[in-house]
């Protein structure tokens, strides 16, 4: 077993699991369908590759958070909607759209280490576009880090406790990072509907998974390196 570390960070991210229509949510850290969705396209997989995708979605997620974002709201005006049934069209829909505003997450994934390689190799040189919950959020900085596969790690938790402070600098007197790990089925404090199966547009399909909240000590996380200051002040 090893741990791939993949950084998500932009201006806006969005990780909705719950809705869909008029009323787009997000939660307040990314999802396992949204992680494998990037997964996938940085590999170059479609939406029909039940294969790949199930390949994936049997890797173990852990998010550690060290900047939580702001919630924001997006007011959206759609004109000439296609009503489902029939050919009628409707003057326009009104939809609501959330989404976290300079949030930065470190994610870890816990798994095979020759699929962890791949997935590696993947991330630096990525054959689709990536993006952080929706196509028009891109990453601010590189979701790629050069020294994020540990080849002998076989603990989320300490892969997460261990990697470096993604800021550029530790205020005084800020609580510790919130850190969230998937358990195995049936245990840990919450439940999510966020494992993939299907990601085919016509039959999309999630199932549960669980997870369990800890934290990280802050104060304790080595310091972020030159690079990833670029763009997180």
């Amino acid at each position: 077993m090893a741990v791939l570390l993949l950084r998500l960070a932009g201006p806006m991210q969005s990780w909705g699991t719950q809705s869909r229509f008029t009323h787009r949510d997000t939660d307040l850290e990314p999802s396992k369908s949204g992680v494998i969705g990037l997964l996938c396209a940085a590999m170059g997989k479609s939406r029909d590759d039940l294969t790949a995708i199930k390949g994936l979605a049997g890797l173990k997620m852990g998010v550690r958070v060290d900047r939580q974002g702001t919630l924001q709201r997006d007011f959206h005006t759609a004109k000439d909607v296609i009503i489902a049934k029939g050919d009628k069209l409707k003057s326009a829909e009104l939809s609501n759209r959330f989404y976290l505003a300079d949030a930065c997450f470190l994610v870890g994934l816990l798994g095979n280490l020759r699929l962890l390689e791949k997935l590696q190799k993947s991330l630096a040189k990525p054959i689709w576009q990536m993006y952080l919950g929706r196509k028009a959020f891109v990453p601010g900085l590189p979701v790629y880090l050069p020294d994020g596969l540990l080849p002998d790690c076989g603990d989320l938790l300490i892969a997460l406790n261990n990697y470096c402070y993604l800021l550029p600098q530790r205020k005084r007197g800020l609580p510790d990072l919130r850190v969230e790990i998937e358990t195995e089925f049936g245990h840990g404090d919450r439940v999510k509907q966020d494992q993939p199966i299907s990601f085919i547009s016509a039959d999309r399909q999630f199932g549960l998974r669980y997870v369990k909240s800890e934290r990280v000590e802050r104060a304790n996380l080595p310091l972020a390196k030159e690079e990833s200051c670029i763009y997180l002040a």
